[in-house]
């Protein structure tokens, strides 16, 4: 029971207003690589937490400074992917992205051991259903207020989407894709079709402006409309409804949920690049990373610090 509660909470989250006034934000961004203003004149903290992320930015805050170098090395050694000798631009931006999406990746592990009940690295669809629609699926006819039916059918589809070799098993990764699809590619028509069906209240297979608006604001009795609706429907018309016909298709919908932002990791990495490479050469080895110690980590004599070089991990 507790399992079906906490799906009616997070439904709640997801698909019901607190406040009338009060925007749904249906669209995906990538996650800030800081919350920091980028002003390398100041100091390189906002670099420091695009590389490290933020907790072990601050870790690094506080060693000493050959221990701040000593794991920069150690650093970079897991950046370089293909073990050349070099990092590129694109192992850069790789690791930097591991680095923003932790919190995915910490909620994934979070969740695992709950649904991985038999311990075999592995989930399967039976071990997810049971563990998540156990109650319903014990007592059926007690579904009135929720169609968990209907929620177990989307959710395995949603499962089978992120099974790439659909032998309904998935791996972390996998169920990474399960869990969070608009970080996936391939989960990408997932996220639009499971929009769709949220929002087309009359099942044409488009969003119109009604629904648009309809799935953002619930107006009570005698309510003025608030600015943002408006400039929302403003929105709609100028952006959203590309081809203006009045409604959004599918095409039009992805551009809105999932759209082609800007590039933070690439951004970053290719400044990373710059401020590293002193040859010129387009790729930077340890001994220019770690020359550069002071944009990509910090560090700091402290007492604190000498504690934190017995971290196992370094």
């Amino acid at each position: 029971m507790m399992r079906l509660q906490f799906i009616f909470i997070s439904l709640c989250v997801v698909y019901c207003h607190s406040k009338p006034t009060e925007k749904k934000e249906r669209v995906h961004h990538d996650e800030p690589l800081s919350s920091l203003k980028h002003d390398d004149s100041q100091n390189f903290d906002y670099d420091h937490e695009a590389f490290l992320g933020h907790e072990e930015a601050k870790t690094f805050d506080h060693l000493p400074l050959e221990e701040s170098k000593r794991r920069l090395g150690i650093i970079v050694g897991k950046i370089d992917d293909n073990k050349d000798g070099y990092v590129t631009e694109e192992e850069l931006k790789i690791w930097i992205k591991k680095a923003q999406q932790k919190y995915i990746f910490d909620n994934v592990q979070t969740q695992w051991n709950d649904f991985d009940t038999n311990n075999d690295g592995y989930i399967g669809w039976e071990e997810y259903k049971n563990v998540t629609y156990g109650s319903y699926l014990d007592s059926p006819s007690e579904d009135s207020d929720f169609n968990y039916s209907q929620m177990m059918e989307r959710d395995e589809r949603r499962f089978r989407m992120a099974d790439k070799n659909g032998d309904l098993y998935v791996n972390k990764e996998e169920f990474t894709a399960f869990l969070h699809p608009e970080e996936f590619s391939h989960m990408r028509d997932i996220v639009l079709q499971e929009t769709i069906e949220d929002i087309d209240k009359n099942g044409d297979g488009y969003i119109d402006l009604q629904e648009y608006i309809g799935d953002m604001y619930s107006p009570e009795k005698g309510e003025e409309e608030p600015e943002w609706v408006k400039s929302e429907r403003e929105q709609f018309a100028e952006f959203r409804d590309k081809n203006n016909d009045g409604r959004m298709d599918r095409q039009e919908t992805l551009d809105w949920i999932l759209p082609e932002d800007y590039d933070h990791a690439e951004a970053e990495a290719k400044h990373l690049l710059h401020e590293a490479d002193a040859d010129r050469d387009g790729k930077l080895t340890k001994e220019e990373i770690v020359e550069k110690h002071e944009v990509f980590v910090g560090s700091q004599v402290t007492n604190f610090g000498e504690a934190l070089m017995r971290h196992d991990e370094f």
